[in-house]
């Protein structure tokens, strides 16, 4: 099974973290948007691996309803 990707059985919503792709395709905000927002000093929904990025989805969610809602 060496150099083919295993398909993760957990969907998107019930994820705990998610890559910075699979964020994209979650929320539907840009790469680069939240790319920009998670390098901030003070973002509390980005988690680091060493060099990969993680973001937690329940603060994500949270972060994206209270800057966008009406």
């Amino acid at each position: 099974m060496r150099g083919k990707k295993a398909e993760n059985p957990v969907p998107l919503w019930e994820r705990a973290n998610l890559t910075l792709l699979e964020a994209v395709a979650y929320t539907g905000v840009g790469r680069d948007k939240l790319r920009e927002l998670s390098d901030q000093e003070d973002c509390d929904f980005v988690l680091w691996v060493g060099n990969k990025r993680l973001l937690k989805r329940k603060k994500l969610e949270e972060y994206l309803e209270k800057l966008y809602s009406v």
